[in-house]
């Protein structure tokens, strides 16, 4: 049985012999530093770094430190990314996945991680992803997962992986908006002076740079589009903020952003849905008005279309 998100707060940071660096930073500093002054609750996650034997690993030596076994008593599972992909992972560890998956543990694999939730066959029948350099490879070894060479990551149920590199904060910062709610992720998100959360359904090939004749004011355009979403907004008046023509103004954001525009402004429209309702106490109609969705009933059918559930849930949920 999947834990409530309510209960969720031990992370344990699964740190195997083949671990890489830039992907077990990502989880140490979103999970394992205290930013419950972001929180409605002030409550944050507590890290647990395991490792085989439970000594200190030598990247994080202050960190609370237990055996793989202890998989099993936490909340949320992070598997960093590997650097050998075809051989077969420590059994204590791929036990101690099954074991944790077993007892309700959410399990996110960061970049090539998903090489080791896969051996420990918690991908079989489930959709991942992966380093686009490596899917192939994914694919091959393990032929009942069905790979996506094509997204940030991806959330199949309770287990999780993200694509490569940077990918890994996005499913990060995913996992602490389904906990906290998406005011707490962008505020993190600043925090790490990163870009806001994006959904995982973006792609992860980045095409090559637009043409130097383009202008180059599209991110202006787009903070002008998130200071005006209260009003109508055409790819038209993107387009025109960005001294671009449409069609320049849709290549240049499909590559730099990974959205078409008006998918990205209705990314917008639900995000600051999201940021009114966890901080205000307007009402729906007032935050349809302002997040320009026009009325209440179209503000709930594409809420409830884009997070699974009604306005009236999602402020019961994060609302301190």
């Amino acid at each position: 049985m999947v834990r409530t998100v309510s209960d969720m707060h031990t992370v344990g940071l699964a740190l195997h012999e083949h671990s890489m660096l830039y992907e077990t930073a990502i989880a140490a500093e979103v999970f394992g530093v205290d930013r419950s002054d972001l929180s409605p609750t002030g409550s944050w996650y507590d890290l647990v770094v395991c490792t085989p034997d439970g000594a200190p690993s030598r990247w994080l030596p202050d960190a609370t430190t237990r055996d793989f076994s202890a998989l099993r008593e936490v909340d949320t599972v992070v598997v960093p990314s590997s650097d050998v992909l075809d051989g077969s992972p420590d059994p204590a560890l791929t036990e101690a996945l099954r074991a944790a998956h077993a007892s309700g543990a959410r399990i996110a694999a960061l970049c090539t991680g998903a090489f080791v939730v896969a051996a420990a066959g918690l991908l079989d029948g489930r959709t991942a992803t992966t380093h686009w350099m490596h899917a192939d490879e994914l694919s091959r070894l393990h032929p009942e997962v069905e790979v996506r060479a094509d997204v940030l990551y991806v959330a199949d149920g309770p287990v999780l992986t993200s694509a490569g590199k940077t990918a890994a904060l996005d499913l990060c910062l995913h996992l602490v908006q389904a906990d906290h709610g998406a005011s707490v992720a962008n505020g993190l998100a600043r925090r790490l002076v990163v870009p806001s959360h994006r959904p995982g359904g973006q792609a992860q090939f980045i095409a090559p740079p637009p043409d130097p004749r383009v202008t180059d004011r599209l991110d202006p355009a787009l903070d002008w589009a998130r200071a005006h979403l209260d009003r109508p907004i055409t790819v038209q008046d993107l387009a025109r903020e960005a001294g671009l023509s449409t069609r320049q103004l849709a290549r240049r954001m499909n590559a730099e952003v990974g959205l078409a525009p008006l998918d990205w402004l209705h990314h917008q429209r639900i995000d600051r849905a999201q940021a009114l309702l966890e901080r205000t106490d307007a009402s729906v109609e007032q935050i349809a008005d302002r997040c320009g969705m026009g009325t209440a009933t179209t503000l709930r059918r594409h809420f409830s279309r884009s997070l699974g559930v009604s306005p009236t849930q999602y402020r019961t949920s994060f609302r301190s």
